[in-house]
């Protein structure tokens, strides 16, 4: 078994994980990353060409200053990495005004005082053209929006954290960790290593490290499909935002046309219940055809040629909100995953997070409500843990 030479070892080197070494690195702590799977797999949620960054957040207003956050530290990493990661396109939430997504966006826009624009049907139209929407839909701009390029993202974190010194060992799963006084050992088919504190960034596989606390996850198969549109001009970024829209059928979300992946889009509420293992990866036609009806329906056009199709795991909670917090028993191992389907965009900040708990027990940024304690209530209301 290899000596105590780690400080922090980390389990998971999709993008929560990678963000933690990068903090971690850049903070001079001797980092061991691990993932069972090749580097930028598409086994789990990391992967793909692009993701949605937002800050007027419907799912709650307590994630605002996360994501503002979290711009500053992609913009950070844009510098150190010398690649462009965040490209600004603007976004729109679109629905009856009494929708959840249309009116949780007004509410953090109002709160946080985002800069954003309300438009009625008729000035959605004008102002974006490629959209057909009922007349009883309002929207809300905010331009500040944009996307991030989701492989460069990846490979600028870990690419500099190895450069700090950080070992990242792909195609080695941990079959299991445990406590050893004050540090942890953890057991790969290759090796046992030990380290002084313990990051679990698994995504999906979290429930498998962490089955002692019985987190309440669920697991969706979630399908993206990149189209060719039928004109370029009308969805191309610049004159069309991303879009997000809630109708009763479910929540969807398209993106502009960007050289060479056409317009990307996808369900964003459900998908199919699966665990990591039994996940299916390939895509029946009529998955396709439902999808382009879909976008077709709202944008004419957007759905013409597939150009490749993409399944990626969602981790969700109960209340959809992300799992953040120590272990209740070992403060020295610290956890995040269980991002529900809406983490990627503040990963740097996660990762800010991870390191913090993982080095100084705490950290400044408002997580409260993200605590695992909320599944275990007590008689009290308090909370109380396994």
């Amino acid at each position: 078994m290899r000596g105590a030479s780690y400080d922090v070892a980390i389990v998971g080197l999709g993008i929560m994980g990678s963000a933690a070494a990068w903090h971690l690195s850049r903070r001079g702590y001797r980092v061991l990353g691990l993932d069972a799977y090749h580097r930028g797999h598409d086994r789990g949620s990391s992967h793909g060409r692009t993701r949605i960054i937002r800050q007027a957040y419907y799912e709650s207003p307590d994630y605002v200053p996360l994501v503002r956050r979290s711009y500053d530290l992609w913009h950070a990493l844009e510098q150190e990495s010398g690649k462009a990661l965040l490209t600004v396109t603007g976004g729109i939430y679109l629905g009856r005004p009494e929708a959840e997504l249309v009116a949780g966006a007004l509410a953090s826009a109002r709160r946080h005082g985002i800069p954003h624009e309300e438009l009625d049907a008729t000035q959605v139209r004008q102002r974006f053209p490629a959209f057909r929407i009922p007349d009883d839909f309002v929207g809300l701009y905010e331009p500040g929006a944009g996307l991030l390029d989701a492989e460069a993202c990846l490979a600028a974190l870990l690419d500099i954290a190895a450069a700090r010194g950080a070992e990242l060992r792909h195609r080695e799963p941990v079959r299991r960790w445990r406590v050893d006084g004050d540090g942890v050992v953890l057991e790969t088919d290759r090796e046992r290593y030990r380290a002084n504190r313990l990051v679990l960034a698994a995504g999906s596989w979290i429930g498998q490290l962490l089955a002692d606390l019985r987190l309440p996850l669920e697991i969706w198969r979630i399908l993206h499909v990149h189209f060719e549109p039928e004109r370029d001009d009308l969805f191309v970024a610049g004159r069309y935002p991303f879009a997000l829209w809630e109708i009763p059928e479910g929540i969807y979300s398209a993106f502009p046309a960007l050289p060479g992946q056409g317009v990307k889009f996808g369900r964003h509420d459900t998908g199919e219940v699966c665990t990591p293992e039994t996940a299916r990866r390939e895509v029946r036609p009529e998955e396709v055809e439902s999808l382009r009806a879909m976008l077709n329906r709202f944008l004419p056009g957007a759905g013409g040629r597939v150009l490749w199709t993409l399944t990626c795991l969602y981790t969700m909670t109960p209340d959809h909100h992300f799992v953040i917090d120590r272990h209740p028993r070992y403060p020295h191992v610290v956890h995040a995953s269980a991002c529900s389907g809406h983490g990627f965009k503040i990963a740097t900040v996660v990762g800010e997070i991870l390191a913090d708990l993982a080095t100084e027990g705490t950290t400044p940024h408002r997580i409260e409500f993200l605590s695992a304690a909320r599944f275990w209530p007590d008689e009290a209301g308090e909370g109380s843990r396994p």
